[in-house]
């Protein structure tokens, strides 16, 4: 595998100090903690309660940072889970050059792909497989929203004080499953938006295609602006002054994902001309411009996709046998099988 891990220096955030340096390939601590907690300060009030307090904020911000804490497991723990924080894309938007899949048209499935890319002659390993992990990830949240409903409106309306009892401790068990998926689901959409995660150029200018601008070759690149850098000049205030409107509309997550790649994907030359410039140099605005620019696309779509799953989740059926979250929210469907189970 051609990527290197990148040692990153101690991080601040707020008054929140980490001593300890830690190896990441995605945006270092205070970048992922800025996305996710700007993206559920975001959230409107359609959104459960519990989502909309500092704590949930926090905890989505801390568990942002967890799919780069867990690495070091060996194999295959760490190829599994390594290759999800990117995927290596050329400046037409294929994986890793013409012979890959664009990513507008990617396979259905991760061993589609898998195979397609091998049979392209092209390295796995190298390519990553970020869209995927976008998509499990947002899945995964509506599994986890339409559980909470069906959970959530059973106890409300049971009368029985052990299946309440029951309920009420199922609910509590998911709301922390929530958060740990919505942390999970925030630290790939954050990887998102670092131009670094959606290229060829993923640490420097790649040195197998012609570089005739003479852009910054170093291996210190990606590290340098994601890492010490981010955490000099990002602050919540400034993330959340920069993030877009909701885009709601027309949502289909197939399409939503790749196009969301894409926009990151433009801003890989903008950022090594702006490097060539001296743009990142100390007290040169412009840099700070572009990483909170980044930071709130992150933090940005982190809340929307958060919205669009929780009302995909009203939609869905879950449990054995299953239920449909619209029928027990109206009260006309027992759940208690479905959830409980009947061996």
């Amino acid at each position: 595998m051609k990527r290197l891990a990148v040692v990153l220096s101690a991080l601040t955030l707020g008054v929140a100090v980490l001593s300890a340096p830690a190896v990441v390939t995605a945006w270092g601590n205070t970048g992922h903690r800025l996305i996710g907690v700007a993206a559920v300060r975001g959230l409107p009030e359609e959104l459960p309660a519990f989502l909309r307090t500092p704590g949930a904020a926090a905890e989505v911000g801390e568990l942002s940072r967890e799919p780069d804490r867990t690495k070091g497991g060996g194999q295959p723990h760490d190829r599994e889970r390594d290759t999800a924080h990117f995927i290596d894309l050329d400046d037409a938007a294929h994986v890793i050059s013409a012979a890959g899949p664009s990513i507008d048209g990617l396979p259905r499935l991760k061993s589609e792909y898998d195979a397609a890319l091998v049979a392209a002659g092209l390295d796995v390993d190298d390519a990553g497989y970020l869209p995927y992990a976008i998509w499990d990830g947002y899945q995964q949240l509506v599994r986890d929203f339409a559980t909470w409903r069906v959970l959530n409106a059973a106890e409300a309306r049971e009368t029985d004080p052990g299946k309440r009892a029951w309920y009420r401790e199922d609910r509590l068990r998911r709301e922390a499953l929530i958060l740990r998926d919505m942390g999970y689901l925030g630290h790939y959409v954050g990887d998102g938006s670092q131009p670094h995660h959606t290229t060829i150029h993923y640490n420097g200018w790649s040195r197998d295609v012609p570089n005739p601008e003479a852009y910054t070759t170093s291996r210190q690149t990606h590290g340098l602006f994601e890492g010490a850098f981010t955490a000099r000049v990002a602050r919540l205030d400034a993330v959340e002054a920069a993030m877009t409107a909701p885009q709601l509309d027309g949502f289909a997550l197939r399409e939503r994902v790749p196009a969301y790649l894409k926009t990151t994907l433009a801003q890989v030359l903008p950022f090594y001309q702006l490097e060539k410039a001296g743009g990142f140099a100390e007290g040169d605005a412009r840099g700070a411009d572009f990483t909170i620019a980044r930071l709130a696309a992150g933090a940005s779509e982190l809340r929307d996709l958060f919205i669009l799953a929780w009302r995909d989740s009203a939609d869905d059926e879950i449990g054995w046998p299953k239920v449909k979250v619209a029928e027990v929210e109206a009260g006309t469907a027992d759940p208690w099988l479905a959830m409980y189970g009947d061996d």
